[in-house]
């Protein structure tokens, strides 16, 4: 099946939803993305890292070091209040989007 292309903002939803349930490092938030989305979205490090700098920049997520289980030292990314606030604002938007896509998408030759 051919990857999809994530359109421009939407990693950053991705990511704040997936930071919803929990600190992530930044090899499981791709990974968790990949699985959820059954094999359609690939998050290249190249892609992720500068959205989590850029996230963490804007007070949208923390970071702070651990073990991951691989025991391996890690950078663990976790949502933080104006997270969940971005988070909210981002998802209302995304569904409004959506839905206008689908309207158009289903009513386009109905005119």
């Amino acid at each position: 099946m051919a990857k999809l292309e994530l359109l421009q903002g939407t990693l950053d939803l991705l990511v704040l939803r997936v930071l919803n349930a929990g600190p992530m490092h930044g090899f499981g938030i791709a990974q968790k993305i990949h699985l959820l989305s059954a094999d359609a979205l690939r998050v290249e490090e190249g892609s992720l890292y500068p959205a989590l700098y850029r996230m963490e920049r804007k007070g949208w997520i923390e970071a702070e070091w651990g073990v991951s289980e691989n025991n391996r030292r890690a950078k663990f990314y976790a949502l933080t209040k104006v997270g969940r606030k971005q988070l909210a604002a981002e998802q209302a938007t995304w569904e409004r989007l959506t839905a206008a896509v689908g309207q158009v998408l289903a009513k386009a030759d109905e005119a």
